[in-house]
């Protein structure tokens, strides 16, 4: 499961706690004291228990006008899940309106322009800003973005501004100035025992949760809701007024904004939008120490569609997690993952990060351009100021090779 959106899509959970968080007895009354089965290339219907063809998929949503598809971002094979999905729905004459977490719906005009042709990829990345609003490589998402053009499919962005989702961080809703409060929808569900529980399991490192009282986790999760019920309330507004029975919006999330119904859907339904809400998200057949995931709790989806095991992600990172400075903006070290290019380059917390290769980084949106033209295998020359003096590292982007298997 990846939660791109906790912690303000800051930390990324690992491989260990998304494995976790496929067993939680959350969510759905009906299910979730039950499993379904993982079954590779198909997909689980888990309230049925029936396994199901992509082309058998449309039949059993007939009835459905907003289906959450939740997405591993760097999991190539959770992207072909989302484009099969989209061409499924195609086929069977649905009219798919595809809405995005991936852009604030402050920024539509370039969605408009590109499913109108009118923007070469190249001029779509820079005009819609890619790399400011999402920061994952264009690569992972360039087929679901090409079917949507060829297929001149509706595409809305529907995420709140993210400055706005990290003023309710800080400020809480109360604290926010008109301006700010006037993104978000009036109504947001944010104390939910379940949704805490999960959130909490989205956490690898046991000792972030003893640095957390009860407040810093509310304020967090106060965050996440008021992202999850902007992406849903933009969505439900795609979908006003379209008497068109087979319309149906397609939400591309992180599968923590999805998991168990407790993050868009659960704010959907408090809006008021009751009926005709599904799930689908991907899960591989086995986590990252090789062991099954032959099952996971019935109420984690609505389906679930297996696919191979994860593989290291195509494109390469650095392994930091970064926020910016008040002051200039620059990005600084706030995490470094375990094993890393950046961990075995000698990159610590707090570091700022101000150049690639010679090339300044003045935010965070520079560092994900300049990382998207590298390559596995590469080395390159980061610049960070450490205490307020500039030191330049070499960092290796080298994958770490499985760990043998004892017998």
């Amino acid at each position: 499961m990846s939660l791109a959106a906790l912690l303000l899509a800051v930390l990324v959970p690992g491989a260990a706690a998304r494995d976790r968080l496929l067993r939680l007895p959350v969510g759905d009354p009906a299910r979730r004291d039950r499993t379904a089965a993982v079954v590779l290339d198909a997909i689980t219907d888990t309230a049925a228990g029936e396994t199901l063809t992509p082309g058998e998929l449309p039949a059993r949503l007939q009835n459905v006008r907003i289906l959450l598809v939740g997405e591993g971002h760097t999991d190539m094979d959770s992207h072909r899940v989302e484009r099969r999905i989209v061409e499924e729905l195609v086929r069977a004459g649905r009219r798919v309106t595809l809405a995005l977490e991936m852009f604030p719906y402050t920024e539509q005009r370039a969605l408009d322009d590109w499913t109108a042709g009118s923007l070469s990829e190249d001029a779509f990345v820079e005009a819609s800003r890619w790399y400011r609003s999402w920061g994952y490589n264009w690569g992972y998402y360039r087929d679901v973005f090409l079917l949507a053009r060829e297929a001149r499919l509706p595409m809305r962005a529907v995420n709140a501004p993210r400055e706005v989702v990290s003023a309710v961080r800080k400020k809480g809703y109360q604290g926010l100035t008109d301006e700010e409060a006037a993104h978000i929808p009036s109504r947001v569900e944010s104390h939910d025992d379940e949704h805490m529980r999960m959130f909490k399991a989205s956490f690898e490192d046991e000792s972030f949760h003893a640095g957390m009282d009860d407040a810093a986790w509310q304020a967090m999760l106060d965050a996440q809701c008021a992202w999850d019920a902007t992406m849903g309330f933009q969505a439900a507004k795609a979908l006003a007024g379209d008497s068109d029975p087979k319309a149906i919006v397609v939400i591309l999330a992180g599968s923590g904004h999805v998991a168990y119904g407790l993050g868009i859907e659960r704010q959907l339904r408090a809006q008021g939008f009751a009926v005709g809400i599904a799930s689908v998200i991907p899960v591989p057949i086995a986590d990252e120490k090789g062991e099954p995931n032959a099952a996971v709790q019935a109420s984690y989806a609505s389906f679930v569609w297996g696919t191979p095991p994860e593989a290291d992600p195509i494109y390469p990172d650095l392994g930091v997690a970064t926020r910016a400075r008040a002051e200039d903006r620059a990005p600084e070290v706030i995490d470094v993952e375990k094993d890393s290019p950046a961990a075995r380059a000698g990159v610590k917390n707090g570091d700022v990060l101000s150049a690639l290769d010679g090339a300044a980084l003045p935010d965070r949106e520079s560092l994900s351009r300049a990382m998207a033209g590298k390559h596995w295998g590469d080395a390159v020359a980061l610049t960070v100021k450490r205490a307020g003096e500039p030191m330049t590292l070499t960092v290796k982007l080298r994958r770490e090779p499985p760990k043998s298997k004892r017998p």
